[in-house]
C-alpha cells in the first residue's frame, strides 16, 4: 500500500512539472545585420555578422548564437558569440529589449600577430515586427582585448 501511494504521489508530482521540451529554446530564425564599430585604439569601421535566433517557449527570452565581423588598420576582428536577451513587451509590438553574452573575440594583426580573448557583450535595441521578420536597432558595447561600441540594424526572418 505505501510503495503504492509513493507511485502515485511521484507520478502525481511529474504531471504537475512542465516537461523539459516545454522549456527548451526552438529554432524560431535567422538572419544578419550591418553596423558601425569603434574598435579601442583604431579607427571606426563597418561590423557585419549572422545569428540564428532561438526562442524560449511562453516567455520573452532568446538565445541568439552569432558571428561578427570587422577589420581596420590591419587589425580584424572574427567574434562568435552566444548571447542572451530579454523583450519587454510581447510578440508582434515594437519593443525595447536589453541583453548579454559572452563570446570570443580572434584578433589578427596583418598575419604578425594573433591572438584570442574571451569578451562580455552588453547590448540594448528595439525591435520591430514584420509579416514574415522583425527589424531591430542596436547599440552593443564587448569589454575585451580591444573593447569596442558597435550601433547595428539588422533583420530576422522566421521559419515559422
Amino acid at each position: 500500500m505505501t510503495r503504492r501511494l509513493w507511485l502515485i504521489a511521484y507520478f502525481s508530482l511529474g504531471m504537475l512539472l512542465p516537461s523539459a521540451a516545454a522549456r527548451a529554446f526552438t529554432l524560431s530564425g535567422f538572419g544578419g545585420k550591418l553596423g558601425y564599430s569603434t574598435p579601442e585604439n583604431l579607427d571606426g569601421t563597418v561590423m557585419i555578422g549572422a545569428h540564428m535566433e532561438l526562442e524560449q517557449s511562453g516567455t520573452r527570452l532568446h538565445l541568439i548564437p552569432n558571428l561578427m565581423y570587422w577589420k581596420v588598420n590591419g587589425v580584424s576582428d572574427v567574434n562568435p558569440n552566444v548571447d542572451l536577451y530579454y523583450h519587454f513587451v510581447p510578440e508582434g509590438l515594437i519593443t525595447p529589449y536589453l541583453g548579454g553574452g559572452l563570446g570570443l573575440n580572434m584578433y589578427d594583426r596583418e598575419r604578425r600577430s594573433s591572438n584570442t580573448e574571451v569578451g562580455l557583450n552588453l547590448f540594448g535595441g528595439l525591435r520591430m515586427p514584420g509579416p514574415y521578420s522583425h527589424y531591430f536597432v542596436e547599440g552593443r558595447y564587448t569589454a575585451s582585448d580591444i573593447s569596442q561600441f558597435s550601433v547595428l540594424g539588422g533583420v530576422t526572418f522566421h521559419n515559422r
